[in-house]
């Protein structure tokens, strides 16, 4: 059985059959974190809700043998359309994150960035992943951080009925570390990051598009106060309060046995 409404369903069937050339890119932490584990040559490594597929290509340029598995056709078309085009050698796989067509011990790595907070019983999908990922293997997941102003702007406009994402949720980095270790896995590390640019400059530039004033992508860095801000974000992010103000935040946890 799919959880997943079939509303929700097509709201990303529709999201991937846009033009997502203006689409901020992923930041690079997913890819860090893999990498600050070790080699990740030959690694079978899982990205559940692949979306565009980009982390999963830049682990495939490492060696690893990457497997993307989403469930919106649209999605998975366009990671197509994009292996082709850039000869990546990836593996697509049209399945459900509540029952995940591989054996059991068989991932090394699992990971998913902005799936979790789409359903209502998130601890089923790490259930099924624990299920199939190998004894010491990793799972990744990478979540909005609840304390912060777009959890207030995101829910008003889940309440109009104007959320791009129909409904969603949001998780403090406690819930999400007890998430994993109900469903067995060990918490190995946390991570966070804050929005670039902005949240207050992508809202301000969205609304400023509909009366016809494009804001260019990136704002202009100013180099002193752009190396300043730099300096303090490093100091800072290690700090737990950190954690309270993070747009997104992740758990690397390990499965044991």
């Amino acid at each position: 059985m799919i959880k997943i409404s079939q509303h929700n369903q097509q709201v990303w069937e529709d999201f991937w059959d846009k033009s997502l050339e203006q689409v901020y890119p992923n930041s690079t932490r997913i890819v860090d974190q893999i990498r600050a584990n070790g080699d990740i040559a030959r690694k079978r490594i899982v990205e559940i809700g692949a979306g565009s597929g980009r982390d999963s290509f830049k682990l495939a340029d490492l060696g690893a043998q990457t497997i993307l598995l989403d469930y919106a056709v649209n999605s998975l078309r366009r990671i197509k359309e994009q292996a082709i085009r850039e000869r990546k050698n990836v593996h697509l796989v049209r399945g459900d994150a509540f029952h995940l067509p591989f054996k059991a011990d068989s991932i090394d790595i699992i990971f998913h960035q902005g799936l979790l907070e789409h359903f209502t019983h998130p601890r089923d999908i790490l259930t099924e992943s624990y299920y199939v990922t190998k004894t010491g293997g990793l799972h990744i997941s990478d979540v909005p951080q609840r304390y912060h102003l777009y959890t207030i702007v995101k829910h008003l406009l889940i309440w109009l009925n104007r959320w791009f994402a129909g409904w969603e949720t949001e998780f403090s980095i406690g819930q999400l570390k007890k998430l994993h270790r109900d469903a067995g896995y060990a918490i190995q590390s946390v991570y966070g990051d804050w929005m670039r640019p902005s949240f207050i400059y992508r809202a301000m530039r969205e609304v400023l598009k509909k009366v016809g004033i494009t804001l260019p992508q990136y704002p202009p860095r100013a180099p002193v106060l752009g190396a300043l801000r730099d300096r303090w974000r490093d100091y800072f992010k290690k700090q737990k309060l950190a954690f309270y103000t993070f747009m997104d935040i992740g758990v690397v946890a390990v499965k044991k046995d």
